[in-house]
């Protein structure tokens, strides 16, 4: 299967799949957020990629986005394709691996009080938690664990069940602990030493939250909702836990689960199953969080402009490393921060961190001074493109994200 680096889930991450049939009538929709107004050309602009990515297989989409001229919002296809309804726009959605920014500025959060090091050894907080096969808690840094170098092995790859329709529904209630998901990447062994390279890592996160929780005696999901949630005003933003359900409103999220070797253009590419109810403690730190665009767009905005962390370890959070050839090809000069990516485009390049989980696919952006925002929803993280239509080797929301943020003036 192939792994996409903003999966919380390997078995998540294959890029194919849309509901069938729901392409044939498109249902397409714009408006400007009150009381502020939007210039024609961008609504007309993001209206048009909106619709674009229902080729691709998208079975609803949402985009909103906020800019100093104005904020702005487009729809396009189904939130439920049975009923035909389109997607609502305050609809709440599994934002995915957009979770890690969330728990990396909390981290960063704890630096900032002297409670802790980005330096320090994970075996200072969690003595023998990461032990075998070559991995070493007294040799791997919080900074690693963040920044996707420890070389810690996916969590996710002793889950390779969850990749079939049967497996899937076997397990997707199943309440999972933190320290339940490490012990499956101990299975394995160390994918390189650390600090030699970069690979994605989910249990990294993980281990971050075990590590949130040691220091401050509260839970990770307290933590970030008393640092970061509240004092933003994120009214709709949640984290759910073990709750399998979404508050209302919310899409219909949208799962396909292909035969070995299939490929999205494949049209026996399995049929779409709903994936909506889901206990996200598989995700947990990793991608457990629920939110809305304009929540999503808050956060983005407040974290680069410095409201939620201070200047040093914002600093921190924005020290890049290279990354790998998927991740470039997907988001070309990709380069990862502590729980943010730093991405090319038209304009000079802007920080994002988007999330795949089953059902629900994030992307999102932030100039560099925070003064545009853009979020795109999509109902499915696992697209089937309409046939003839191949997908494109960048992530297929590059040149809506383009648009909204240098072209949306």
């Amino acid at each position: 299967m192939k792994r996409s680096f903003m999966s919380v889930m390997v078995v998540a991450a294959v890029a194919g799949a849309v509901v069938a049939g729901v392409g044939a009538a498109q249902a397409t929709t714009t408006t400007a957020l009150t009381p502020v107004a939007i210039r024609p050309g961008p609504s007309a602009t993001l209206q048009a990629d909106a619709d674009a990515l229902r080729k691709y297989g998208a079975p609803g989409v949402l985009v909103v986005w906020d800019t100093s001229h104005g904020d702005g919002r487009v729809r396009s296809g189904y939130g439920d394709a049975g009923r035909r309804t389109p997607v609502a726009w305050d609809a709440k959605f599994r934002i995915g691996s957009y979770t890690k920014p969330f728990v990396a500025a909390t981290v960063l959060q704890l630096v900032g009080e002297r409670k802790m090091s980005l330096d320090d050894k994970v075996e200072r907080f969690l003595p023998g938690l990461i032990r075998g096969h070559g991995n070493d808690g007294r040799k791997i840094t919080v900074r690693q664990l963040l920044q996707h170098t420890s070389g810690l092995p996916e969590y996710t790859n002793a889950m390779a069940a969850m990749g079939t329709e049967e497996g899937f529904q076997e397990s997707r209630l199943r309440t999972w602990t933190s320290a339940e998901l490490v012990g499956l990447a101990m299975r394995f062994p160390a994918d390189f030493a650390p600090g030699t390279r970069w690979s994605y890592s989910n249990t990294g996160y993980v281990v971050a939250s075990m590590i949130i929780e040691k220091v401050t005696g509260h839970t990770w999901q307290q933590e970030v909702r008393n640092r970061i949630v509240r004092p933003l005003g994120l009214r709709d933003t949640y984290l759910p836990g073990v709750t399998p359900t979404i508050p209302r409103p919310h899409a219909v999220g949208y799962q396909r689960f292909p035969g070995p070797g299939a490929t999205p253009e494949d049209p026996h590419y399995g049929e779409p199953i709903d994936a909506t109810l889901l206990n996200p403690s598989l995700a947990g730190p990793a991608g457990e969080m629920i939110s809305t665009a304009d929540d999503a767009n808050t956060f983005l905005r407040a974290l680069v402009t410095g409201k939620v962390l201070k200047r040093a370890q914002l600093a921190e959070m924005q020290r890049t490393v290279e990354t790998d050839d998927n991740l470039r090809a997907r988001w070309p000069g990709a380069r990862y921060g502590l729980g943010i990516v730093w991405a090319d485009n038209s304009c000079g390049g802007y920080w994002s961190h988007g999330g795949d989980i089953p059902g629900f696919m994030t992307r999102n952006g932030v100039t560099p001074d925070g003064s545009r925002s853009v979020t795109v929803s999509i109902n499915t993280d696992s697209l089937k493109p309409d046939p003839g239509v191949r997908l494109p080797t960048v992530d297929i929301t590059t040149e809506l994200v383009d648009h909204a943020l240098c072209n949306a003036r």
